[in-house]
Order: structure tokens, then sequence, then C-alpha cells
């Protein structure tokens, strides 16, 4: 049995890690139909770039959209690893759906945090994981991936060429991968899509790729759980960043109780700067 120790260490080690059986194939065409749905609803088409893909679709802000996509960023089995590669009080980033289709081309190899301005290699920042509604597999565009290259001083040259591999998987799994991990969307030479969820992760004190707080009505977020709205971005990070005039976003906007506390409440009367 791979424990969630194993999961952590292949991360530090690789780069990543797959997490296999994490999810029924029921559940998994319970999402896909889902997305169908939304994509003909809010007329989603692919764009005209080679980052997202000319034959991809994406569906962005999915946490608005049900509880199918609620239960994916609260996770009891990727979540903790996710947690360990961050901390516990890490942010939802973004979540998309991502269909790669019949003769998608291989996306350029990138890492998910090379726009940050931080020398490499540095403390994880992001944590981002691919759900494989389909069977991932290298004809139909698996996400490739540079094992170990997490650890180099530097990202990789956009667009260049690099040698890589693919990261196969049934459906029901995930893939969990650090941001400094050099990767990308392999090219579908199939007749069907491959299909996934990015479920994607930062660290508390990181600004998130999706803005949860303004993307996602308030009515929406008084339904999630308290861990989901935590994640979201609804509470501080160690007490301070992120609060409202000493408040959590929790307690100021969504009209609940919090049990945080506040840096200063552990102050004791310190003087603080």
């Amino acid at each position: 049995m791979t424990t969630l120790a194993d999961h952590l260490g292949a991360i530090a080690r690789d780069g990543y890690t797959i997490v296999a059986d994490v999810f029924d194939a029921a559940r998994a065409a319970a999402i896909v139909a889902r997305l169908d749905e939304l994509e003909g609803a809010l007329g989603v088409t692919p764009a005209a770039n080679t980052f997202e893909g000319v034959d991809t679709v994406r569906i962005y802000n999915l946490l608005a959209h049900g509880a199918l996509f609620e239960q994916i960023a609260t996770d009891p089995i990727v979540l903790p690893i996710v947690e360990g590669v961050l901390d516990s009080e890490c942010l939802v980033s973004t979540i998309s759906s991502i269909a790669i289709g019949p003769g998608e081309s291989a996306q350029p190899i990138h890492a998910d945090d090379q726009i940050m301005p931080l020398d490499k290699p540095h403390v994880a920042t992001v944590c981002n994981s691919m759900w494989a509604l389909t069977d991932f597999t290298e004809a139909n565009g698996a996400t490739r991936i540079i094992p170990g290259s997490h650890l180099a001083d530097h990202s990789p040259e956009y667009g260049a060429s690099f040698e890589s591999v693919p990261a196969e998987m049934p459906r029901g799994s995930v893939l969990v991968w650090h941001g400094s991990l050099w990767h990308g969307g392999g090219a579908n030479t199939t007749g069907e899509r491959r299909c996934g969820i990015a479920m994607n992760y930062c660290a508390g004190w990181v600004r998130q790729q999706e803005n949860q707080q303004l993307g996602l009505p308030l009515d929406t977020i008084r339904t999630f759980d308290r861990r989901l709205q935590r994640l979201c971005g609804f509470g501080t990070y160690r007490g301070l960043i992120g609060h409202i005039d000493k408040q959590t976003p929790a307690r100021r906007l969504l009209g609940g109780q919090s049990d945080d506390g506040m840096v200063w409440d552990a102050a004791h009367g310190g003087r603080a700067e």
C-alpha cells in the first residue's frame, strides 16, 4: 500500500506522484456529463494560443458550478498530499477542466511557478494536480513530465524542445506535482478527447491564479463547508495575511462565526510594528 509518506517522498525526489483509485468510473462519468452541459451552456470554445491549445476546451472557475467540483477541492486522499508539499493553510489557486481534442499538438514544456520572480530551486509555492476523467495514454495526450526537474536552478525556455516522458494513468487516478516541475500536456493522436480536471493549489501567502473571492458569488461560498471556504481564501494565513480590519473574511463577509485567532491575539499586549 502506498502511504502519504511515500507520495511525499516521490514528490520530493521526482517532483511528482500518481495516486491510483481516487475515484470510480461512475463519478468520472458524472463529472464529464456535467462538463458537457457547461460547455454548451457557457458557449466554451478552444482558445487561439499554443499554451491553452487550439483544439483543447478549458472551462474555468468550476467551483461556481456545483458540488461535483467542490468535492474535488477537498478530496480526503489528495488534499493531504498537497498540504504535505505546501502546508495546511494552502489555497485553491484554480480549478478548471482540460479536454484535449483529437489532433491537438503538445503544449510547450513549462513550470507552473515560472512567472514568479524567485530564484530556483525554492520552497514550494504551488502544488498542482490532474484528475484523469478518461484514461491518460501517450497517444491521447497524457501530461508529459521531466522527472527531477523541480530541483533545477532555472525554468525551461518556453517553446524549446525537451526529452520528457508521459505520465500515463488509468481513469480515476490523480497526478500530483511540485509547481517547479517541468511538464506540459501531450499531443493527442487519437480520435477521442483526453479529459481531466486541473485542481491547482498555492501556498497561503501566494496570490491565487483565479480570484476566488471575486469570481465566486458570496451566496455560493456560504454553502461551502468551512474547509472549502478557507481554501478559497476566506480565512487568514497565520492569523495575519488576508484579514479585513482584524477579522477573517469569513466572519466579515459571510456572516458566520470564526474561531480563527489573529496574530495580535497571541501577542499578549506585546508591541508589534
